[in-house]
């Protein structure tokens, strides 16, 4: 029997610990709050998958100890906070225990992307990404959903993707970890534009437009950083931007519908897009890319610039001699 250890107890932790646990893996998941433990050990439900019934095989603890002994961890706590958590862990593991980032963003203090955080928090460890298209509620009620697992190498690619492989859960293994993390990082920045367009009744033209720009965007960043254009074509990139750009079930694209409603006071919270903007911003400084979308929407979550002055600034820059 294989052991896996979660590492965060919110909708895409538990989502996630629900898969495997399903499939006969021994999974337990590590949570801060004792009440969310609790609820998942003894009514087999989180608040965060409402109607949702867990397998009665889950359990939670508030004890990083417990994940003493597992085969492989899954980290699915947000990307801000990934760098405390993995540390807390570390002295708990055993030796090469794969870690299986599930966060998507920009450490802001250190421009990391995920799998940089984990070599420094825990060395020694091999380190994947699981990126993609993917909402929880559709992962834990077993609805087709198709994602990336990407690794330094196909091998061990391949090896995480048969242990989370269902019939309908189906991870498709790469080696290009930067082009990965670079897709689910920016399609939350371009979610909330996507979010505020909507809200001001700028239309579906408007809101294909700004997919497609955005899209240039981040595919510029990702080569720029050694990534891979047709990891940018591909579920992490193109697949993950359309998912989050249409649903108000994305935080991010939630989060730019109040910051477009002229009746809402919105703020913008822990959303990973709203934490990842500015250092977007500034990855692609670093590397020479001009990110235009990126750089108005962390204006506006900063408190920089109103919508109506983003708006503005963006329809007035200079047209392009090429697309």
């Amino acid at each position: 029997m294989i052991r896996i250890g979660v590492l965060g107890g919110g909708s895409w932790g538990v989502a996630l610990a629900q898969l495997c646990a399903a499939q006969g893996h021994e999974t337990i998941i590590w949570a801060r709050s004792e009440t969310a433990v609790a609820t998942i050990t003894d009514a087999h439900r989180s608040e965060y998958l409402p109607g949702v019934a867990l397998h009665p095989s889950l359990i939670a603890t508030t004890t990083m100890s417990a994940l003493r002994n597992v085969d492989a961890v899954l980290s699915v706590v947000p990307a801000q906070a990934a760098r405390g958590v993995l540390e807390r862990v570390a002295p708990h593991l055993t030796p090469n225990v794969p870690l299986i980032l599930c966060q998507k963003g920009v450490e802001r203090s250190t421009l990391a992307l995920p799998h940089q955080v984990a070599k420094d928090a825990v060395p020694g460890h091999p380190v994947a990404v699981l990126t993609g298209p993917s909402f929880a509620a559709d992962v834990a009620t077993g609805l087709p959903t198709a994602i990336t697992i990407a690794a330094e190498n196909m091998a061990l690619s391949k090896a995480l993707r048969d242990i989370l492989a269902t019939p309908v859960f189906r991870p498709y293994p790469t080696d290009d970890l930067v082009g990965a993390q670079v897709g689910g990082a920016i399609k939350n920045v371009l979610a909330i534009a996507c979010g505020i367009v909507v809200a001001r009744g700028m239309g579906e033209s408007a809101r294909a437009a700004l997919v497609a720009r955005g899209f240039a965007e981040m595919t510029r960043l990702a080569q720029a950083m050694g990534g891979r254009a047709g990891t940018m074509a591909g579920l992490s990139g193109l697949g993950d931007l359309v998912l989050t750009c249409a649903s108000a079930q994305s935080r991010n694209f939630s989060l730019g519908l109040r910051l477009g409603d002229r009746a809402t006071e919105a703020k913008a919270g822990t959303v990973e897009g709203a934490a990842s903007a500015a250092g977007a911003v500034a990855l692609g400084q670093r590397h020479g890319v001009e990110m235009p979308i990126s750089t108005t929407i962390a204006a506006i979550v900063e408190g920089k610039l109103s919508v109506e002055e983003a708006v503005d600034a963006l329809l007035q820059r200079p047209l392009p001699d090429s697309e």
